[in-house]
């Protein structure tokens, strides 16, 4: 059988992959796995069970229950919270396993179950794959005062909007701001937190049907964030996803602020508070390089892993760091959360934001033009630049025919292959030793080094 964990616990088409009876069969064996564990010794247990507004949650949220209340587990249902919000609770109400249903930026027809362990931490990998070893195993079930019950947790909502609040060490009163909640698990939380803050608040997306949820909204299309910041003057915009656990912005112009952008302006801040633990910072390998250099110039580290929140915050825990996050916008600030919380990086952004952006446009300005690919790209286009008037390309700039020692000119310098005028990909393909030009769509980016004319200049072939 193929495994079901993935790096972000279960995911799949809800009904389809992810049908009820496999929900209840992994809350069974979670609570077996970890009664075998010991982590239920000496005390009734606890599960806390979120979902997000998918329609599909209802039922898998039914089917969690009773699977956990069947192998003796008390839940408590916190209803519609953002994935950060049931891990926080899952520590201040010392619950022995958090649940949470959602397939956070994915489409509304899938869903996923990803579990939180006491602490709000994931599951280490060998407890999920205990988890599925133990599918549909047989267990003595108890019967009488043994088994579970199941509650209502009235007041999570409010505890979650508290906590976020309480993170901040100034009132942000006087800004407005633009919070896309994606139709999401965000809906009712983060205006009120947002609100609760100080700010003025312009909610868009809020007002969820179950069939809607990221449905072009969210932070995974900015466009309606970025009109709306437009048309209300707002000082900032925010996008969360369907979950809440990542987080984009759009500054007073409409510019895009992605995950490295955030943990730039993060770091920046927390270094002058002398808050970054070890002044480093904690990203992944698909980091721009751009947000590297930046990184360096202000004297702050920068620790890569591989791609994954959970190796970001692995990373951290190991290294005693406290600020990691993803180019998507995973931020994880471990003074306040165990997880990537896009509506705790909002908050924490705004209290640094204003000096910190003049800070980093020159960096978003020299990166903006750099995207990287994949690496299982082939090796000819595994990192690609679009080069513009204010973004020179990061390698060594060859020498222009105008400045080769002896070359004379009746006219201004010509400019180089990587000045403004050249803003066209470079041609993917090398011309051959007999070619003394490049491709004729690429001629007329060159200059005559000699009298300025517009005629093409002949460019040797590479040696091979």
């Amino acid at each position: 059988m193929a495994r079901l964990f993935g790096t972000d616990g279960v995911r799949g088409l809800a009904n389809g992959d992810l049908t009820a009876g496999v929900a209840l069969d992994l809350s069974v064996a979670a609570a077996h796995v970890l009664a075998d564990r010991g982590e239920f010794e000496g005390h009734r247990p606890l599960a806390v069970v979120g979902r997000d507004t998918r329609i599909s949650g209802q039922f898998l949220e039914a089917a969690v229950v009773a699977g956990l209340a069947s192998a003796g587990v008390d839940v408590l249902l916190l209803g519609v919270l953002p994935t950060p919000g049931v891990a926080y609770l899952t520590v201040t109400l010392e619950a022995d396993l958090g649940v949470v249903l959602s397939a956070s930026h994915n489409p509304m027809p899938d869903n996923g179950i990803k579990f939180f362990a006491r602490g709000g931490l994931k599951l280490d990998d060998a407890i999920e794959m205990a988890i599925e070893r133990r599918l549909r195993e047989g267990f003595d079930r108890p019967t009488g005062g043994a088994v579970g019950r199941v509650m209502q947790h009235a007041t999570a909502v409010e505890d979650y909007a508290a906590h976020l609040v309480r993170s901040i060490d100034h009132p942000l009163a006087g800004l407005t701001v633009v919070l896309d909640c994606a139709e999401g698990a965000a809906y009712a939380v983060g205006p009120r937190a947002m609100e609760d803050a100080g700010a003025r608040v312009i909610a868009i997306h809020a007002d969820p049907d179950g069939l809607n949820i990221n449905e072009r909204c969210g932070s995974t299309h900015l466009d309606a964030v970025r009109a709306a910041v437009l048309e209300h003057r707002a000082d900032v915009g925010f996008a969360v996803d369907g979950d809440a656990d990542r987080c984009l912005a759009v500054d007073h112009e409409g510019h895009t602020v992605d995950g490295d952008q955030l943990l730039a302006i993060l770091a920046l801040s927390m270094q002058e508070a002398g808050t970054l633990a070890k002044d480093t910072v904690v990203a992944t390998v698909m980091s721009n390089l751009g947000f590297v250099k930046a990184m360096r110039a202000a004297r702050v580290g920068v620790r890569q892993t591989k791609v994954g929140d959970r190796y970001v915050l692995q990373a951290m825990q190991v290294s005693g760091y406290n600020l990691g996050g993803e180019q998507s916008g995973h931020v994880i600030l471990t003074d306040y959360a165990t997880t990537g919380d896009g509506l705790l990086t909002a908050l924490q952004c705004w209290s640094g934001w204003s000096p910190r952006v003049s800070r980093c446009s020159p960096w978003r300005r020299s990166s903006s033009g750099c995207r990287r690919v994949s690496s299982t790209c082939p090796t000819s286009t595994r990192r690609e630049w679009r080069r513009t008037a204010s973004s020179p390309p990061p390698w060594p700039r060859r020498r222009p025919p105008s400045e080769t020692p002896g070359a004379s000119c009746c006219g201004p310098p010509a400019p180089s292959r990587w000045s403004a005028s050249w803003s066209r990909p470079r041609p993917r393909t090398t011309p051959t030793r007999s070619r003394t030009v490049w491709r004729a769509s690429y001629a007329s980016s060159f200059r005559c080094s000699s009298c300025w004319s517009g005629k093409p200049v002949a460019i040797p072939a590479p040696a091979s």
